[in-house]
């Protein structure tokens, strides 16, 4: 068969030409140093290769009396069999190089490494250095606590848990069975002092016809007296003469002192009736104080009574409700907790060493953890005067043992717009993470401004 042209042998199905047949024939024949070694040597060799491709590929290698023959078509049949093994192994060359994949794999990482941090330092030195962040932040609003005002049985309770009303809404209402009672024993106590008053008025208008009616005894009694007087001295006169007796200057004498004694009496009554007069009015005022301090009691009665409904102070929404219809009220028990709406805002806790830039009307993006895909857009109201442990219950004293430096933090109240508010979203305790501008703002600080007044 001539070696120039094709031809097809059945391993494996596959086709293969003579010429690269003829060059993998010497590859192998020079590896194994059979050249210039004769035909049986080349034989040999081929059945060698042969049997080493055919225990690669896992192909059983055919052997026969031909392959062993001495004679030239024994030769060229082994030649031609060893030269489609050999061209077999080259089809099946080995796996290509992967150096150069894993070359290009990390050039590509590292130039995506350095575009990425060319990114992250140009974000930071253009936007990221003027932002101040913390994570220290809550959503926090005034939270008013209602309390019992007064004792009493629980008659009702008007709202739920969660429940949102508005100012003046009935939360709660007490028995209020004992306070009307107590309203109306004040009104009685008015009513008597009342009277108490017109009484002594009456006796106050009688005592001063008393002291009209002394008045007038002791002008008669002074006429009497005078009339006395001057009898005594007519008397006396014609006694020194001797045209009346001893006797009847005696009679004299006693007449004018008489007159005298009954006007002096009379001066006394009219003295009498004016101090029941004085005492009187002292009783009228008394009695005056007893109406005022029974409208003061009236006055408390029915406050208590109106305690017993217990009314929303704010707009909001009622949270931790603690009453029950049948439960026992003290004065000072815990009722619920109401919300206000109207009144939240973020308290961000910044550390000592960020306040640098951070001023009051300054921009604020707050996160909150609850919807962290709707940031909302804030600003800076005003800054908290002192540190958060200055006004703990128990300050940290430096004074005394060893010293550990702490970073402190500072409160800063951010102002939330009043769309968000009325959303409903932000509850009073969220967690928010804040990034302050701090190229914006630049308003005085309230606080500030009140420590230099």
């Amino acid at each position: 068969m001539p070696l120039t042209e094709p031809f097809s042998q059945c391993l494996g199905g596959q086709e293969f030409w003579a010429k690269d047949t003829i060059v993998a024939l010497r590859e192998g024949r020079n590896e194994s140093g059979a050249i210039g070694g004769g035909p049986q040597a080349a034989s040999r060799q081929d059945q060698d290769n042969e049997t080493s491709v055919a225990s690669k590929s896992g192909q059983a290698t055919p052997t026969s009396a031909k392959d062993t023959s001495d004679d030239k078509g024994g030769q060229v049949a082994v030649s031609s069999q060893a030269q489609v093994t050999t061209a077999t192994t080259t089809a099946e060359a080995p796996p290509p190089k992967k150096k150069g994949k894993a070359k290009r794999v990390f050039t590509l990482v590292l130039l995506a490494g350095l575009g990425f941090g060319g990114y992250e330092a140009y974000h930071w030195w253009t936007e990221g250095r003027f932002i101040a962040s913390t994570d220290d932040a809550y959503v926090t609003a005034d939270i008013t606590v209602i309390l019992s005002k007064v004792s009493g049985y629980v008659a009702s309770v008007a709202v739920g848990d969660n429940q949102r009303v508005k100012a003046g809404d009935v939360l709660l209402k007490i028995d209020d069975g004992d306070y009307k009672l107590a309203v109306q024993s004040a009104k009685d106590s008015i009513d008597s002092a009342r009277a108490t008053v017109d009484r002594i008025a009456t006796q106050i208008t009688a005592a001063k016809a008393s002291v009209l009616q002394a008045e007038a005894s002791v002008a008669s009694a002074k006429a009497q007296k005078d009339e006395a007087s001057a009898n005594f001295d007519r008397q006396k006169r014609l006694a020194d003469n001797k045209f009346a007796s001893q006797a009847t200057l005696d009679t004299a004498d006693a007449s004018l002192k008489g007159a005298q004694a009954d006007l002096e009496n009379a001066q006394a009554a009219v003295t009498l009736a004016k101090a029941n007069i004085d005492v009187l009015n002292g009783q009228k005022k008394e009695a005056e104080q007893a109406v005022v301090a029974a409208k003061t009691a009236l006055e408390k009665a029915e406050r208590d009574l109106a305690f017993t409904i217990i009314r929303a102070p704010v707009d909001g929404i009622v949270g931790n409700r603690a009453a029950q219809v049948g439960s026992l009220l003290q004065p000072g028990s815990r009722i619920a907790a109401i919300v206000p709406l109207a009144d939240t805002h973020i308290d961000a806790n910044f550390k000592e060493t960020q306040l640098e830039g951070i001023q009051p009307g300054a921009e604020v993006e707050i996160s909150v953890d609850a919807y962290p895909d709707q940031p909302i857009k804030g600003t800076v109201e005003s800054i908290a005067p002192a540190t958060g442990s200055v006004f703990s219950l128990l300050p940290a004293e430096n004074a005394t043992g060893n010293f550990t430096k702490v970073v402190q933090r500072v409160p800063v109240k951010i102002k939330v717009p009043e769309e968000e508010i009325t959303s409903g979203h932000l509850r009073a305790g969220m967690s928010v993470v804040v990034e302050v501008d701090t190229r914006t703002g630049g308003q005085k600080d309230n606080v500030a401004l009140s420590a230099l007044h």
